[in-house]
């Protein structure tokens, strides 16, 4: 009897310490002055609940609670309150009042506030584009597309304070892309992945999206079943808004420090880049640009990075980007130069090589794009002698392997530099370049 008694106690905490795992996550998100975003996925329909503490003082916690959110996997986004800036937090979660995860215990640091008070903290961030998951059940035949993974061991190594990922971070195949329940698979199966969890739970981890993880390739905004991919990316990532209340999409502004990005959406509002250029052929669209030109015009930021999906300032090649959108792209830049936004820098992803791209621009300083790609899809080896003709690239930035970028932002208020790393699945070093604000501005340029 006492063996049956003893058997049954053991099945019954083995159920219950499976019961509490959670399913993928915690994922850090959004981390502002005084407030956190925190993603997490649990293993079933339940309530979660998370406390967190300064982790001088365990004395005094604070504790939230939702029921989660069924439709989109048991997940939920708390967002954390009542933080003190520049402060060491510590969190626990707990599912049905138990607690999850082997009672861990994770962290997050809330961002300085040194304005009128010093200089701003150096900092800096990885990011890059483009990771390949493989399914061979749903995969095209042959050759595997996806690879060598501990790129990502190699991220989670890193002491950056951010992560910013810029598109096609999972890949719908064609049986997600062809009813509307069928997109979910995707990025729960994405999500769930061992080796992403320590990014998750390191960084604050900002997103945005790229044709592979928003619908079929080279999608634009006739995908019928764009709200429902619009509906899991907010779901799905932390990030601290999407869109315009009259204008929905997945752009956002992120203030890290002193550094501005402006997350943009090059997908929802976009037409065929077959269409006849001219107003009617949106790739932004005029309310995100909108939006876009008073957030620089709002913005003091010595460094502006514009993050798209695709690229923006490539005029030499036959692929996808905003080159093939003249009127809207050129009216911008024209814009830019007009009103003489200094520091502005584009970032972006989806070439499956990484690039410096640089373009001079008569009384300006010159425009530079970085194109960081691939984390995990496969590499365009083959073209790199086509690619490398490009006038615009910079000499000996052309990377053809799975990579990814590390940005150092350093020096006094006045005098702020960002120093470009591009590294390898094992960290090794492409190449490096530094910008200096100073470049990036009209007080040098005659009139």
């Amino acid at each position: 009897m006492l063996r049956i008694i003893i058997f049954t106690l053991l099945i019954t905490i083995n159920l219950h310490t499976t019961a509490a795992q959670l399913t993928a996550g915690p994922m850090l998100g959004h981390v502002a002055l005084r407030a956190a975003n925190i993603w997490v996925q649990a293993p079933e329909a339940g309530q979660l609940t998370v406390k967190y503490w300064s982790t001088a003082d365990n004395a005094h916690k604070q504790q939230q609670s939702a029921v989660v959110n069924n439709k989109y996997g048991h997940s939920h986004i708390f967002k954390l309150n009542n933080l003190e800036p520049g402060t060491h937090y510590s969190y626990q979660l707990y599912f049905n009042d138990q607690p999850i995860n082997n009672e861990s215990t994770y962290h997050f640091t809330t961002q300085t506030l040194w304005q009128w008070r010093s200089d701003p903290p150096d900092f800096e961030i990885i990011t890059g584009s483009c990771n390949f998951e493989n399914e061979a059940i749903y995969d095209r035949a042959g050759r595997p597309y996806g690879g060598q993974h501990e790129i990502f061991d190699q991220i989670a190594s890193e002491e950056a304070d951010m992560m910013l990922w810029l598109g096609d971070n999972w890949y719908y195949r064609e049986v997600d892309f062809d009813a509307e329940q069928s997109l979910l698979y995707r990025v729960l199966r994405h999500k769930k992945y061992p080796h992403l969890q320590p990014i998750f739970q390191k960084f604050p981890n900002y997103a945005i999206w790229d044709d592979h993880d928003y619908g079929p390739d080279n999608s634009t905004g006739s995908f019928i079943f764009k709200q429902q991919a619009l509906n899991i990316f907010k779901h799905f990532w932390a990030n601290p808004s999407y869109g315009m209340p009259d204008n929905p999409g997945i752009y956002t502004k992120v203030g890290f420090n002193d550094v501005d990005f402006f997350l943009l959406d090059n997908r929802y509002h976009r037409a065929h880049e077959n269409q006849q250029d001219g107003p009617d052929k949106p790739y932004y669209g005029e309310k995100q640009l909108n939006w876009l030109k008073n957030e620089l015009l709002m913005s003091k930021s010595p460094f502006k990075f514009i993050v798209g999906g695709g690229q923006m300032l490539n005029d030499f090649h036959a692929f996808e980007g905003w080159d093939k959108y003249r009127y809207e792209r050129d009216a911008f830049l024209d814009w830019l130069q007009q009103h003489k936004i200094p520091g502005v820098i584009f970032l972006s992803g989806d070439k499956h090589h990484t690039e410096l791209l640089k373009a001079e621009r008569d009384q300006a300083y010159p425009f530079y794009e970085l194109t960081c790609s691939p984390f995990t899809a496969g590499t365009h080896v083959q073209a790199l002698d086509e690619i490398s003709k490009n006038p615009r690239l910079v000499e000996n930035t052309l990377v053809g392997e799975r990579n990814y970028c590390k940005i150092s932002f350093t020096g006094p208020r006045t005098d702020r530099s960002l120093e470009i790393k591009v590294l390898g699945v094992d960290g090794q070093e492409y190449w490096r370049k530094q910008i200096k604000s100073s470049v990036l501005s009209y007080s040098q340029i005659g009139e």
